[in-house]
């Protein structure tokens, strides 16, 4: 067990919490998982399973749920795993956790308006607390069957980012580490929109070849925004970027995937969030992260035809259309 972390509070009971869960157990003397569904604690609690999500996953018998967020209090490590707009109400319903308490953000998303990351939303409610991120091509379905994956923890104090390092190790699990908060998270938020348009191109049918261009072209445009927003290059082309760009547009576990397929197979944007189930969180990151862009005055074409898509009315086909006729220009501009 971790020195530095005896025990850990995870903050949502959905297939992510679900598998972090499963991950941190055998490390910790207790992993609380924190939720709003009294059923779905009560299943946990008295079945060892959520009823919700991962359904087939046995939690280890030190795993237990609550929907008394105020439990929080009572662990070292608190996981920020609650979907990217409940991220500051969730904070705010927590602040005055004591200072020493170690808060992780596991979610992938920029805010709405603010345009602040996850990281920044802690530190303005927790303004003495030490904050770190982890990232990557972390499917949830994926860790809790403990098949081999791979993170980034970002954090600005190394002694915190070794802990966590060692924390997140396992004979199926291995973390890296880094310093750049903004590169991670802005990695793991602008994959999602990029997702959305992988899944459209798949279900219109447009071929591998089109999505491999796709998913590349991707790259360059989310390092440019990335940078312009403050990551750094090099952190785009490591876990959080390329890795999780990877995951998230061909995986059959992608929920931003599996939106755009069905927008790309003509079903309206309700259609295909409802058939979901789940928060798929490209959807509204592609409010947020649109505006950020425009306020950066990056270009991002691709960004702008799933925008176009999802938040204009634009058919798919046409968009993706438009997207392939822009004017031709050199590929490293």
């Amino acid at each position: 067990m971790p020195d530095a972390f005896p025990s850990a509070a995870i903050l949502g009971t959905g297939s992510f919490g679900t598998a972090l869960a499963v991950l941190l157990a055998p490390r910790l003397s207790e992993v609380v998982m924190i939720g709003r569904d009294a059923a779905v604690a009560e299943s946990i609690n008295t079945h060892r399973r959520n009823p919700r999500y991962l359904t087939d996953i046995v939690l280890p018998e030190n795993v237990r749920a609550s929907t008394t967020l105020r439990d929080a209090s009572a662990h070292s490590l608190v996981l920020f795993g609650v979907p990217t707009a409940a991220t500051r109400q969730c904070a705010n319903d927590l602040a005055g956790l004591p200072r020493e308490t170690v808060l992780l953000s596991c979610a992938k998303g920029i805010e709405r308006n603010t345009g602040e990351r996850m990281s920044e939303i802690l530190h303005d409610v927790f303004p003495d607390n030490p904050v770190a991120v982890v990232s990557g091509p972390n499917h949830a379905e994926e860790i809790a069957q403990n098949l081999a994956t791979c993170a980034v923890i970002g954090s600005t104090d190394e002694t915190l980012a070794r802990n966590l390092q060692e924390l997140f190790t396992a004979p199926h699990f291995r973390s890296y580490t880094s310093d750049d908060l903004a590169g991670i998270e802005l990695g793991g938020a602008i994959k999602n929109v990029y997702a959305i348009a992988a899944g459209i191109a798949a279900g219109l049918g447009l071929g591998d070849n089109a999505i491999a261009a796709l998913v590349t072209r991707a790259l360059a445009e989310m390092t440019r925004l990335g940078v312009a927003l403050g990551g750094r290059a090099e952190t785009f082309a490591g876990l959080s970027g390329v890795g999780d760009l990877i995951a998230t547009c061909f995986s059959q576990h992608s929920r931003n995937h599996r939106v755009g397929l069905a927008l790309g197979h003509g079903k309206s944007l309700e259609e295909a969030t409802t058939s979901l189930g789940m928060v798929a969180e490209g959807v509204p990151n592609t409010l947020s992260i649109h505006d950020a862009a425009c306020k950066a005055g990056v270009r991002t074409p691709i960004i702008d035809a799933v925008y176009s898509i999802l938040y204009q009315g634009k058919p798919a086909a046409r968009a993706m259309h438009e997207l392939l006729s822009r004017d031709p220009r050199p590929e490293n501009t």
